[in-house]
């Protein structure tokens, strides 16, 4: 039993989900992580190592989807064993899904660092920086930047630029073709914790966790002729370090809209939030008033525009979104109660026409 706890530790297990478990009340299930979703069943770690499980009616219809990452509870069977539920997060790597519908889509769970990879051959955009570690904040995990291919990019101002916009976040400079930095990530990559990396297409990602797992296991891209590497992960996939952690691959992400949780900005905007606060009304727009301490700092330098223009943008993004997701959840609620109410005027007709 030392030695099956032993192996859930390593894969990231703590007292958290020993109290969710046991809220389960069924001594029968054991605790589970999903490394892989193939849709019809997903892969999971557990204690005596991986198998394929089924979904539970109430995942696969209309439940909560599972996410790699979660730890789940499963009914050992006769055959494949089956996913019961999904234990209770504590942190969750999320984004409105890429349409028109205001849905959450959890991209990676129980994380406990988010590695934002940028590479240094022409991806790196310090506002795409600022949108990842917006996304890093609001999950509730701790965020790091990896200025990835540092041997053919511009280290250098790429770092001054990131400590610019986020001074307590660690950043750190790595190669993955040559090996450069990859050990300073596998200290920030500590055992029992859990890392995702999120960035763009072919900024290097399989190749640096191939680097962390010491073999080949991901399937990695020739260069292009432009010196631009080609995406080649094509699903979310949980793997173990050799030396340490738990590290989760994701595809490369053309785009990532937010979700909920403005919060997330007081903490990558604590000058500009300090900035509004010292304006001479509460309600300043920032856009003429007499004593609008943002206008000083952005005509005597001491804010930058572009930055003030991305705060702006996020928060807009954010406000919108809060407020489709709210309406929609009225709405949802207002169908509910009217299906409710409908439900109980037919078992009042029902007794007194049996009456």
């Amino acid at each position: 039993m030392h030695i099956e706890r032993a192996r859930l530790v390593e894969l990231g297990w703590d007292e958290s989900f020993d109290t969710s478990l046991a809220r389960l009340c069924d001594p029968t299930l054991e605790p589970g992580r999903i490394a892989a979703d193939h849709g019809v069943d997903v892969l999971v770690h557990t204690a005596r190592g991986r198998a394929r499980a089924g979904l539970a009616a109430a995942l696969r219809d209309g439940g909560r989807p599972v996410a790699v990452g979660d730890w789940v509870a499963i009914r050992p069977a006769a055959g494949p064993p089956e996913v019961a539920a999904i234990l209770d997060r504590r942190t969750a790597i999320a984004r409105k899904v890429p349409d028109a519908e205001v849905r959450e889509q959890v991209l990676a769970a129980n994380v406990d660092i988010v590695f934002i990879a940028t590479a240094l051959d022409g991806d790196f955009n310090v506002r795409r920086v600022e949108r990842l570690l917006t996304v890093a904040y609001q999950s509730g995990a701790t965020p790091a930047v990896l200025l990835t291919k540092s041997d053919v990019g511009p280290v250098d101002a790429s770092l001054a630029a990131v400590e610019g916009i986020a001074p307590s976040v660690p950043v750190v400079p790595v190669s993955p073709l040559t090996g450069a930095g990859v050990d300073a990530v596998r200290k920030l990559l500590a055992p029992g914790r859990t890392a995702v990396l999120v960035g763009s297409s072919g900024v290097g990602k399989s190749t640096l966790i191939n680097r962390l797992l010491g073999i080949d296991v991901l399937r990695t891209g020739d260069v292009h002729r432009t010196g631009q590497g080609r995406h080649t992960t094509t699903r979310r996939e949980l793997l173990l370090v050799p030396s340490g952690g738990v590290v989760i691959d994701t595809p490369g992400l053309r785009e990532i809209q937010l979700w909920t949780g403005e919060e997330a900005l007081d903490r990558l905007f604590a000058d500009v939030e300090d900035l509004t606060l010292r304006c001479r009304f509460s309600n300043c727009r920032h856009g003429g008033e007499p004593g609008c301490a943002v206008a000083a700092a952005l005509a005597d330098g001491r804010l930058d525009p572009d930055r003030w223009t991305g705060f702006r943008k996020l928060q807009r993004e954010l406000r919108a979104v809060e407020a489709r997701s709210n309406a929609r959840l009225r709405a949802e609620d207002q169908r509910r109660w009217k299906a409710i109410r409908r439900a109980a005027r037919g078992d009042v007709a029902a007794k007194h026409g049996g009456g």
